[in-house]
């Protein structure tokens, strides 16, 4: 009998001619293809080794392989559909974008560009022109540059104008980022030495002048932006470290993080210290993340007194940290945006979500309720809260709604995650939960296409 079955798998070469596989074979490459066959045909030669089947039939091997084709032709980076109510979502991928910035993003990717060459002159240009006047016109600062990560600006900034030197930090300003990044590695990494003042919930600009000498060469500021030390607590204020490096001739920087070019308290919503802020406050150096509450890509921009950022320029840290031309394009049409805040609110879909009315919300949470329901997929709507995220405002949430689905919480999390586009969700009071503060209506089909599988 196992003979048999053995004997009965078709071959390679023939399956790869099969007409039923003719529309995969067209899609995949040779290579992909015809390991997906093989891969097929293996998959039963195990079931018969091991006994686990009596038969099989041709078109059951055909199966298999359309279904091997598929996990095969899919990518390893591919798109999610975020129902966890986490806005700037590290793990999610932070911040996304609108369309028309895709298909701007399109042009560039599809043809040639300007990214080093002056058009005016006909000669090589700078990739940072592009923007770099948009973004000091937005920020208010003299100069501007573009880093690949926020990490990277503060290495470019401490290694230009502190190596071998000192930098001043307060001890509760010495955080820890995603990944394990640390302030103090990262100083390490610089070539400048830190020097902590203060306590960890109480620093004075005193304990920044008393620790003053001849080898200090920044005294750098660090916004907690991904965690909050409340109760007994005090921080100097920036501009007293900037009339303080101002006086003892020392370069002032901040690490805002955030990226914050909207004073939110206006919307209801805690105040968050804005780049304009910074800046105006006569701090020499401020950097920031591109991808956090900024809404744009991932990159760390660097703003500050043009000779400043003119000697950054020509640090040879720059050429490992500098930005692509897809970076550069979506950044372009982000602070292309910043020129009217309406205009960034509608069309920066962090902004959006941020500010969005709950109302609002609870209309799109009662939509896809009614479709799943139309399907007799049984569901509930419940008030929520969720999270901005991304370290960006610390324990801050937005009131929210969501879809909560009956049944093994766990489960249900692990076959939405499961789907071909996978449903992220998170788990309430034993409940999965779709958050329709990150819901967009054109997840809604997808959603309920996996909601049938998993129930129906």
């Amino acid at each position: 009998m196992e003979k048999n079955l053995f004997q009965k798998l078709p071959k390679v070469d023939i399956l790869m001619k099969s007409e039923k596989l003719e529309e995969i074979s067209k899609k995949m490459s040779y290579h992909n293809y015809y390991q997906a066959v093989k891969d097929g045909i293996e998959f039963f030669r195990n079931k018969i080794k091991n006994r686990e089947i009596t038969d099989f039939t041709e078109d059951e091997v055909i199966s298999k392989i359309k279904e091997i084709s598929g996990i095969k032709s899919r990518p390893n980076l591919r798109r999610v559909i975020n129902g966890t109510g986490t806005i700037i979502h590290t793990n999610l991928g932070r911040s996304i974008l609108n369309e028309k910035i895709t298909e701007d993003l399109g042009e560039i990717l599809l043809n040639y560009s300007n990214l080093e060459y002056d058009l005016e002159t006909g000669s090589r240009g700078s990739r940072y022109s592009h923007i770099e006047k948009l973004i000091c016109d937005i920020t208010g600062a003299e100069g501007a540059l573009i880093v690949n990560n926020n990490a990277a600006a503060v290495i470019l900034c401490l290694n230009e104008f502190a190596n071998g030197k000192n930098t001043i930090v307060s001890r509760g300003e010495l955080v820890e980022i995603g990944g394990s990044f640390r302030i103090p590695e990262i100083m390490k990494l610089a070539g400048t030495t830190l020097k902590e003042v203060g306590t960890t919930n109480k620093t004075h600009v005193f304990d920044y002048e008393d620790n003053i000498d001849e080898e200090t060469a920044v005294l750098l500021k660090v916004h907690t932006s991904n965690f909050k030390i409340i109760g007994f607590t005090e921080e100097a204020d920036k501009k007293d470290i900037a009339e303080l490096g101002k006086k003892y001739e020392i370069l002032t920087m901040e690490d805002l993080g955030s990226g914050v070019l909207v004073d939110f308290s206006k919307y209801g919503l805690p105040k968050e210290p804005t780049i304009q802020e910074s800046i105006k406050s006569g701090i020499d150096i401020v950097t920031v993340s591109g991808d956090k509450l900024l809404g744009g890509p991932q990159c760390g921009i660097i703003l500050g007194k043009k000779p400043l950022i003119e000697r950054l320029k020509k640090n040879q840290y720059l050429r490992a940290f500098r930005v692509n031309k897809i970076t550069i394009s979506i950044l372009e049409n982000i602070f292309q945006y910043y020129k009217d805040e309406r205009e960034a609110i509608k069309e920066i879909p962090i902004l959006n979500m941020i500010i969005e009315e709950k109302g609002k919300v609870l209309e799109r949470a009662e939509k896809l309720s009614a479709i799943l329901k139309e399907r007799n997929i049984e569901n509930s709507i419940i008030e929520t809260e969720s999270k901005i995220g991304g370290g960006s405002m610390p324990e801050e949430t937005v009131a929210s709604y969501a879809i909560c689905f009956t049944g093994d919480a766990v489960l249900l999390e692990k076959r939405f995650r499961g789907n071909d586009i996978p449903v992220i969700g998170r788990i309430k009071n034993d409940h999965f939960i779709l958050d329709a503060k990150t819901l967009r209506e054109k997840d809604f089909e997808e959603i309920t296409g996996a909601a049938e599988r998993i129930f129906l």
